[in-house]
């Protein structure tokens, strides 16, 4: 097996410093303040998850944000009025981020009527309109066109906005991707791929899964912008170059392809083994120097934006939601059976408007 090629890089402008870049400058204590409690919220929320799925509360598949929460949170930080967002199945930090409640969420988990899917979706398939998250998807690499579909709407629509459509390294490769690209490139639609690249897909790593120098640089194959986040655990510098390429999809109304180098402590779901694809001590060596939190925390630290205290409080309140929000599940009702045909058809559910003949279930 030939050796590959190193990444290829956009360059950096020398000095670089992502707390310095405008967007970033100008956030005040509590604007900082605020990044840091998002990030410790979705690593509080997804470590309850995993107990709740462990004693045999949560069934289906479980996949977990650990490692990754600067991204969602720098992300949609940066967002405005009409920007919308979609995403897989490891959805739980973006849910959490643009404003759902850890309640609607572990209830969906559990499969519970109160849940922001009523039950019907679980971990992989949270939705929320009303802050325009689109989900949560079960099929790799099934959200892009869907996230191609939005931009094209906005367009329509002459709005000022974007689509982020996100996926894992491991759907780059799907033929769906590629066409969303190629529409995206060729009818200029303001959507940014984003791609969290944690390097395994499922269980295989990067290097024997995708060819080419990056996942991002592909984007030059349909004439798009694209960059890498190197740093994807410093969630000012994930800020800066998000909040570019949406500056490009909203006066230009032209697409980006980012590639967001990241990292996850678990296995691709909970119910992978993780002991098979990667060493230990990797995972050990990232935590110990790249850690999100860690390092966010000891920047504000050294800032004195936070002090042991605040972190203290800010920690004790997210466990405190959190173990909430699993009694609110616990206590939470299943779906009716009756519920099967509800949120299925549009006019099944507002049959004073239907126009359509013919039988919807066949029971």
């Amino acid at each position: 097996m030939t050796k590959k090629s190193a990444p290829a890089k956009k360059p950096e402008v020398a000095g670089y410093n992502a707390r310095q870049a405008p967007i970033n400058a100008k956030l005040g204590h509590d604007e900082l303040i605020a990044l840091y409690r998002d990030m410790v919220r979705i690593r509080r929320f997804e470590e309850r998850c995993l107990r709740s799925y462990q004693q045999g509360k949560i069934g289906g598949f479980l996949h977990l944000y650990i490692g990754q929460e600067s991204i969602a949170v720098g992300c949609v930080s940066v967002m405005g009025k009409h920007d919308h967002i979609i995403t897989a199945y490891r959805d739980h930090g973006h849910a959490l981020a643009v404003g759902m409640g850890m309640n609607e969420m572990m209830a969906e988990n559990y499969g519970k009527y109160t849940g922001c899917s009523k039950g019907k979706g679980g971990s992989m398939h949270y939705f929320d309109p009303s802050r325009n998250f689109w989900g949560g998807h079960g099929i790799v690499g099934g959200q892009i066109p869907l996230g191609t579909g939005l931009a094209y709407a906005l367009k329509y629509k002459g709005l000022k906005g974007a689509a982020l459509a996100f996926m894992g390294d491991g759907a780059v490769n799907q033929g769906a991707v590629h066409e969303s690209y190629n529409l995206a490139a060729l009818m200029s639609l303001p959507v940014i791929f984003i791609i969290e690249n944690n390097g395994y897909s499922m269980g295989t790593s990067q290097e024997r899964s995708s060819a080419g120098p990056s996942l991002a640089q592909r984007a030059e194959g349909y004439g798009m912008n694209w960059d890498i986040i190197e740093n994807g655990h410093d969630v000012l510098e994930v800020r800066d170059k998000v909040a570019a390429a949406l500056k490009l999809a909203h006066e230009k109304s032209l697409p980006s392809v980012l590639e967001i180098r990241t990292y996850r402590y678990r296995g691709h779901s909970v119910a992978d083994p993780d002991t098979t694809y990667r060493d230990k001590q990797e995972i050990e060596a990232y935590k110990a120097t790249k850690d999100p939190l860690m390092v966010f925390q000891n920047s504000l630290l050294a800032e004195k934006v936070l002090t042991d205290d605040s972190i203290a409080k800010i920690d004790e309140a997210a466990r405190a939601e959190a173990e909430t929000s699993a009694q609110f599940a616990e206590a939470s009702p299943f779906p009716s059976v009756e519920d099967i045909q509800k949120d299925v058809y549009w006019e099944a559910d507002n049959p004073a408007d239907r126009k359509s003949q013919g039988t919807l279930f066949f029971n």
